[in-house]
């Protein structure tokens, strides 16, 4: 007898071996029909994958997040079946499933055209009709190498090749189309019916550049039409908000081969980029941070010391000088602020010590991956690394935790998401420390009452974190802050403090926290999610005083010299243009106010105002308009706390 024990733990009894599917069956027809694989004590199974022994199982429909995953990956095969039988020469090499799609890399003679996407897509749609059976095999590896280098698949074979020894060789057959993978796959390509390809691009062989280039095919796959269609406005919204697009109209940045992936700020960028630098000056300010400035290239023994020489270096700029001595442009700040930690002695009076620091990294990103703001090679965090004692560690972690959501909130970021890292496989530390580490952020969360969700192994080599992740206007998720709590580095670099008992060699825990991450980064995510119209308090520009006709020239520099006087960021528009033109283009530059001056305005004593969204809020007085201003930069997000 077989014992079959189900999520909710009940349990089926059955007297001969059965398929997950005849699982299902015996459930319900309903089941059954939506079934399009299984987990078998913890393993992901396919549909037909025979049950001998007395298991857990969970059925995979395709309203799960797994079971969803399992149709992008076999659609992303239903694709290489298509673009084979449309372009027989055509190579298939690597097809995973990345967030809300999947892509799949070929070897061409020509680049893919619109064309062929659409008749990729229609082909799909016809195997995807056909229904055709989705069948694993077990190969012996030698033979799959030989069949796939037989049939002109040499990337294929060179895969096969890498796999460890001690894997299992499976291929799956749909059709007379055959490739490896290890699968789960649906039972059958009729399950396959919602999908849409998306665009093509360049990806090299292995993602590195010395390797030749391939065409990266990209599509998304979903459960049913109207989560396909929500997902393309999605991207259609996405398109209108790309950061790189408004920057056209919004005049902040640009980018140069001179410097790749690195950004040249403009004026209006630039203000911006102060902004959020004073905001968060002020914030640390309250919390208790000092601020410090480290150097940008040290010496390679302290990225020794600290383990980035031998766990980041392929991502560091490196240099040596006439005296062969080897320096790093710094991929991270904490080193130096271990350093500055550790001139003069320390007491445990002095902690915790919270040392906040705008620091400039360099990291080597490969040119394919630099994505404007969003992927650059040169950027200033704001980091920080809190200094404590083991008891003040959670309450350390409590104040970080609160101080990053309240933080999120003042840019409209109500719905934050947490993740929290554990220990990696490659790692510093025993698992003693580890154990004191993770118990520290749960606890933390615990206390607060947040609910995290927890990615076994993805910590960082020195400790666990927890990531915020933020979920912008349109519904797409950003990662943005970090919390990692670290008992290694302080062992490494021998860090101590003097304790109550006067012993020296106390070692303190070290706490790495930024919370907008790359302050380039967080200005993209910003751009995006006000679609450039900033928060007035934000923007670079609050506001624009136009004259009509030369009469008022003097009137409105007069105006604007009072406004910027009380503080508030105001330019003139005092060129010969109608002024139907300039507001127009200052509207399309999401400018908050335009204040428009004509004969009657200067006589009075008055502006006429307009906002942004095209509101005429009629005549006032330099007075009004101080207020205005006043009220809506507290209104619309930043308040000021000097009065709170």
């Amino acid at each position: 007898m077989i014992t079959v024990t189900l999520p909710d733990k009940s349990q089926r009894t059955f007297s001969n071996p059965l398929s997950v599917q005849d699982v299902a069956q015996n459930i319900g027809a309903g089941l059954a029909k939506a079934t399009v694989a299984g987990i078998v004590d913890g393993k992901e199974v396919d549909a037909d994958f025979i049950i001998q022994n007395d298991v857990e199982l969970t059925i995979l429909t395709d309203r799960s997040p797994e079971g969803l995953f399992i149709i992008r990956h076999s659609t992303a095969h239903l694709m290489a079946m298509a673009v084979k039988q449309l372009f027989p020469s055509a190579q298939v090499t690597i097809g995973p499933v990345i967030e809300d799609g999947f892509y799949y890399d070929f070897a061409f003679e020509r680049p893919f055209t619109p064309e062929d996407l659409e008749a990729i897509e229609s082909r799909m749609g016809d195997l995807a009709k056909q229904d055709h059976v989705v069948k694993r095999e077990e190969w012996d590896r030698d033979e799959a190498a030989v069949f796939f280098n037989s049939i002109g698949e040499g990337y294929k074979a060179e895969i096969i090749q890498s796999i460890p020894k001690t894997e299992t060789i499976s291929l799956y057959r749909q059709g007379e189309f055959v490739d490896l993978c290890r699968g789960p796959h649906v039972p059958a390509t009729g399950k396959l019916g919602v999908f849409k390809l998306t665009r093509v691009a360049g990806a090299y062989w292995r993602g590195d550049h010395k390797n030749e280039m391939l065409q990266r095919i990209y599509g998304t796959a979903w459960a049913d039409k109207k989560d396909l269609k929500a997902y393309l406005n999605r991207i259609e919204e996405a398109e209108k908000r790309d950061h790189r697009k408004l920057n056209k109209k919004l005049d902040l940045f640009h980018f140069s081969d001179d410097a790749p992936g690195s950004v040249f700020w403009h004026p209006k960028g630039w203000t911006l980029f102060l902004q959020l630098l004073d905001y968060m000056r002020e914030r640390q300010e309250e919390a208790g941070y000092v601020e410090v400035n480290t150097p940008d290239v040290m010496d390679r023994s302290l990225w020794e010391t600290s383990g980035h020489w031998f766990n980041y270096r392929e991502n560091m700029f490196v240099t040596k000088t006439e005296d062969e001595r080897i320096f790093a442009l710094k991929p991270m700040n904490c080193p130096g602020s271990v350093s500055m930690f550790s001139q003069g002695l320390k007491s445990y009076r002095d902690l915790p010590l919270r040392m906040a620091e705008f620091g400039k990294v360099h990291r080597y990103e490969p040119s394919g991956s630099l994505h404007g703001l969003m992927r650059v090679r040169h950027f200033t965090q704001d980091d920080a690394h809190i200094y404590c004692t083991e008891e003040q560690m959670e309450q350390e972690c409590i104040d970080v935790i609160s101080l990053v959501l309240d933080i999120y909130k003042d840019f409209g970021f109500e719905d934050v998401v947490i993740k929290l890292s554990t220990r990696p496989e490659k790692r510093l530390g025993s698992d003693e420390v580890w154990d004191k580490l993770e118990h520290a952020l749960r606890n933390a969360l615990n206390v607060i009452g947040l609910d995290f969700t927890l990615y076994p192994g993805e910590g960082a080599f020195y400790g666990p974190k927890l990531e915020f992740v933020l979920r912008d206007a349109i519904g797409r998720d950003w990662q943005c802050g970090t919390l990692q709590v670290d008992m290694n580095l302080p062992e490494r670099f021998d860090m101590t403090y003097v304790d109550e008992t006067g012993s020296r060699d106390k070692r303190p825990v070290m706490l790495h926290r930024a919370l907008f991450g790359s302050l380039e980064r967080f200005i993209g995510i910003l751009i995006e999610h006000y679609e450039g119209a900033f928060p007035i308090w934000l923007s670079p520009e609050q506001a624009v005083v136009a004259n009509i006709t030369e009469g008022q020239i003097e009137y409105c520099k007069e105006i604007t010299k009072s406004l910027r006087n009380r503080g508030f960021r105001v330019t003139s528009d005092l060129r010969n243009e109608k002024i139907g033109f300039k507001i127009r283009e200052h509207s399309i530059s999401r400018i908050p106010f335009i204040f428009v001056v004509g004969e009657k305005e200067k006589a009075t004593g008055t502006v006429s105002v307009r906002s942004r969204e095209g509101t005429d809020l009629g005549k006032r007085t330099l007075d009004d308009i101080f207020d205005l201003l006043e009220v809506r930069v507290k209104q619309l997000g930043r308040l000021d706390r000097s009065t709170e």
